[in-house]
Parts: structure tokens; C-alpha cells; sequence
């Protein structure tokens, strides 16, 4: 009985093995000479992937995920590239530092490069008007987009002359979103793209964002534009809560290097702050330490709005000052609508900060001095 499972593994194996991907060798021919080599080369052309090539890849790794599901003890339907890419890394370690050394296997259309489709008729002749420039993509979006550029300077023109110009009216509202990269570019048009072209493309791109009724291309703009997450939908809100008085409150925690905090705001409107049972004046002597504690408040135009009630305890004045700053921020998130969340963020008043004393050193006076050296 053990035979034909050995034997059911061993093919799975080799199964799997030859849908693998390894780097191609550099094979040199010693009897051709190097003209005639470059002939060769010239003669045969780029390699063409056909559809069926294509296909028939797409089928061989299909068969080959499975096998590698059922060596790995998993279910073939719900086996995942992350799943593959796993078991590739057991199967076959490597100490290879190079990841395009390392062996893989991809779905093809990860391999293999997109081809464009047929760009010229029967004939020979191409049918775009800038086929010969070699990037005919890159070039037909430079042309449309100075295009662009020309339409909305003509509308200026015609709202100067309706006397209804304004210098801030219908700018493009980017948000959270940024350029694409060359290397999306170049997958967008199919197409490699210098880096002082896509630097070209960047700054006209950005001409056309500066100007006013530029939001009449905002369809247009936003296709070369990557949408990012707002960091600010991670933030955890403390929940709203009331008393027995129907007063609302919010309760968070915050830390700065060796100090912890608890704070506890009450919506009452006296602006009282207290902190372990002092007032914050006669606990923080330094007016810098009481700006920190202040800032959130100065920031939401919330001052003298809240009653404060602080718990600290570890660190020294400057650490208790960041860890009450980033307790107070986060409390106020329960009573700001969303919008703010990301301005906070975006302000810093979110983000806890890591730094903390770095260690001395042995052999030196501290973490980076040195000892004064002296000849006698």
C-alpha cells in the first residue's frame, strides 16, 4: 500500500518541480562570430508570446498548483498564491540573496510581459500617426495632455472676458492620493518610459493641477493618480460615555518613552486641568511642557471647552508632557466629527512617538561622545 502513495508524491513532485520557474544560463556559442551572432539576434526579433502559449502555460501551472496543494496537505480550491509562495520557500530553500535567482512559481500573466496587439494592417502600414516615434503611447498622452492644457487656459480666457475670472476657482481636489510611479506608468502604456520623460510627464501633469478651472480635467488627471488610505481610518475612537449627571466623557491612555498616562475629559465647559491632583501650572514649570499639553486643545479650537482629569506616572517632565499630549488627541476623537481625524493625523497629534534615550556605549563617555584624547 505504501508503494503507490510514494509513488503518487514522487509525481506530484516532479510535477510541480517542472512548472517551477528557474533562471534562464547566458549560453555563448564559441563558433559563431560576434557580427554574425548579432545577425542572428537581429533576424529572429523580440519573442512574441502568442495567445495560445499563453493559455497552454496558464493550464500547465493550474495543474502544477494542485499537485503542490495536495503534497502540502491542502485543499486545491482554497490554495492561494501566498500558499504557493510558502511552500516553494519549503520545498526548495535557497540561500540565494538575489529574489530573481530564488525559484518561483507565478501565474503567467506575472511572467510573462503584456504584449500590445497588432499594430500595423495588412499592408505594413502602422495605424498610429506615431508609431515610429518607438513610444507611441507615451507620446500620444504628452499630446493630450498639452491638449488639456490649451482647453483650460481658453476657458480663463472666456470667463476673463465674461469678468467672472476667479484665481481660486475649481482647483482639482487631489486628497489622499499621489502620482503613479514609472514603473505603474509603464504598465499603463505598455510601454518603457525614461526617467527624465516621466519627470516631463510629472511636471506638465502638475502645470495642469496648478491652474485655475483645472477640476473641468479632474476625470482626466485622476486616471494617472493612486488613491492611498487615510491612516486616520485605523485610529481606534474611545466610545462617548455619560454620567450620572448626563455629562459626557471619554477616557484614553497614552505613552512617551518611559511614561504612561490616563486621562479622563469631561464635556462641562470650566477648563479645569488637573493633573495627579495638582493644577497642571504648579505640575509642568516649564512653559514648553505646558504648550504640549495645551496644543490639541489650541488645535481644535476647543479651549477652555473641557475639564481634564490626568493620571501620570514614570519618565520625566518632557516624556509625562508628549504622553498627556497623545492621551488628550485621542480622547478629543470621541468629540470631533470625522472629518478632524485626519487633520489631527496629519498634525502629528496621532502618531506616538518612538524615540527614546539611546544607551552609552562601552569604551566611549556616552551614546556617541567620545572620550577627549590626550597625547600626555
Amino acid at each position: 500500500m505504501a508503494a503507490p502513495c510514494l509513488r503518487t508524491v514522487v509525481l506530484n513532485y516532479v510535477q510541480c518541480f517542472k512548472n517551477m520557474t528557474f533562471p534562464q544560463m547566458v549560453r555563448r556559442p564559441l563558433s559563431v562570430s560576434a557580427s554574425l551572432l548579432r545577425k542572428n539576434l537581429a533576424a529572429t526579433g523580440p519573442e512574441k508570446y502568442t495567445p495560445e502559449f499563453i493559455q497552454k502555460q496558464i493550464e500547465e501551472y493550474n495543474i502544477g498548483k494542485r499537485h503542490l496543494a495536495n503534497m502540502m496537505g491542502e485543499d486545491p480550491e482554497t490554495f492561494t498564491q501566498e500558499d504557493v509562495d510558502r511552500s516553494i520557500a519549503y520545498l526548495f530553500p535557497s540561500g540565494l540573496f538575489e529574489k530573481k535567482a530564488r525559484p518561483l512559481m507565478k501565474h503567467p500573466d506575472e511572467i510573462f510581459p503584456k504584449q500590445r496587439a497588432i499594430q500595423w494592417d495588412t499592408d505594413g502600414r502602422p495605424f498610429h500617426f506615431l508609431f515610429y516615434t518607438g513610444k507611441q503611447s507615451f507620446y500620444s498622452l504628452m499630446h493630450e495632455l498639452y491638449g488639456k492644457v490649451l482647453g483650460v487656459e481658453r476657458y480663463q480666457d472666456r470667463m476673463r472676458v465674461k469678468g467672472l475670472f476667479n484665481k481660486d476657482d475649481q482647483m482639482i481636489a487631489l486628497g489622499t492620493s499621489r502620482w503613479l510611479t514609472k514603473d505603474e506608468l509603464e504598465a499603463q502604456l505598455v510601454e518603457t518610459v525614461s526617467t527624465q520623460d516621466y519627470g516631463h510627464l510629472i511636471q506638465l501633469m502638475e502645470r495642469l493641477v496648478s491652474m485655475p478651472y483645472s477640476a473641468t480635467e479632474q476625470e482626466f488627471v485622476m486616471r494617472f493618480r493612486q488613491q492611498l488610505d487615510a491612516l486616520a481610518k485605523n485610529q481606534i475612537v474611545p466610545p462617548l460615555q455619560r454620567d450620572e449627571q448626563g455629562v459626557a466623557f471619554s477616557t484614553a491612555e497614552g505613552r512617551r518613552k518611559s511614561s504612561t498616562c490616563s486621562v479622563l475629559l469631561r464635556d462641562c465647559g470650566s477648563g479645569q486641568i488637573t493633573i495627579n491632583g495638582l493644577n497642571y501650572l504648579l505640575y509642568f514649570s516649564v512653559l514648553q511642557d505646558r504648550e504640549q499639553l495645551m496644543f490639541p486643545f489650541q488645535f481644535t479650537n476647543t479651549l477652555g471647552r473641557f475639564d481634564l482629569q490626568c493620571t501620570v506616572e514614570g519618565g520625566g517632565r518632557a516624556g509625562q508632557a508628549g504622553a498627556l499630549r497623545l492621551a488628550i488627541s485621542r480622547a478629543l476623537l470621541s468629540f470631533l466629527p470625522e472629518g478632524d481625524m485626519e487633520n489631527l493625523r496629519q498634525a502629528g497629534l496621532l502618531t506616538p512617538d518612538p524615540r527614546v534615550r539611546e544607551r552609552k556605549k562601552p569604551g566611549q563617555e556616552g551614546a556617541r561622545r567620545k572620550f577627549t584624547w590626550k597625547k600626555r
